[in-house]
């Protein structure tokens, strides 16, 4: 269970959250929608771990762990996944050398490297991550489409108990979209991951089936309700709140 209470967030003199209290639960999906700077993004990178972000105060605990106190390693290997926004290349490293690498970090040594392969192979053709993609440097050359399909794959294979997800959706077409759903839905299924998921649109909520929405405003979640909730907002926009 991820429990963030009251987290207020400074970036360099600048405040960007002010008081956030969320909780979720194994297996829950959490939908967190706002206008643009309203600090969902700072929610994620804080989580994270980003050195740039400054808590001052507030805590945030991940079953028993006490998060604000772990390094981004340690946080990950406690079972924290982000899936970027914009996900970076990596050069000199191949798709399953940078997967063989953090699964073995995570879980300890590998039976045997033959047999890791040939599941990235099985995990990846479900989120459409071709065998070719695995063999390439990460995300080098990648289209948008796939940096995220490669995105939900990690999570795939790392098993996070929390996965934050920051506008995966964002650039991906119709198709795509259902792909990465589906995959999300996956790991809550077979690991009862929470999942935190920041969005701009309605689109992605619809294959997701968010327990919670909620909309987020100068730094702060104003309200919450259900998946109509996320559909009245998309609708008829934040100004009511902001």
């Amino acid at each position: 269970m991820l429990k963030i209470t009251n987290l207020h967030v400074f970036v360099e003199k600048t405040p960007i959250l002010s008081g956030v209290s969320l909780v979720v639960k194994p297996g829950e999906v959490h939908a967190i929608m706002g206008p643009n700077g309203s600090g969902k993004s700072t929610l994620a990178y804080t989580l994270a771990g980003h050195p740039k972000y400054s808590v001052t105060k507030g805590n945030v605990k991940l079953d028993k762990h006490n998060l604000l106190e772990m390094t981004p390693d340690e946080r990950a290997r406690a079972g924290l996944f982000l899936a970027f926004q914009y996900p970076v290349e990596i050069g000199g490293v191949s798709v399953q050398n940078f997967l063989r690498a953090a699964y073995e970090a995570k879980f300890g040594p590998l039976k045997s490297i033959v047999e890791f392969r040939e599941i990235l192979r099985i995990e990846g053709e479900k989120v459409g991550v071709k065998k070719e993609l695995l063999e390439r440097n990460v995300n080098e050359g990648f289209s948008g489409g796939e940096k995220k399909r490669l995105e939900i794959l990690q999570m795939m294979v790392l098993k996070p108990s929390v996965a934050v997800l920051d506008e995966t959706d964002s650039g991906l077409d119709v198709d795509a979209i259902k792909t990465v759903a589906r995959g999300v839905r996956a790991v809550i299924a077979a690991h009862n991951t929470g999942v935190i998921v920041i969005t701009h649109y309605q689109r992605i909520l619809k294959y997701l089936e968010p327990e919670f929405v909620h909309v987020m405003v100068k730094g702060n979640i104003v309200k919450s309700g259900g998946q109509k909730f996320g559909e009245e907002l998309e609708k008829n926009g934040y100004t009511s709140y902001v």
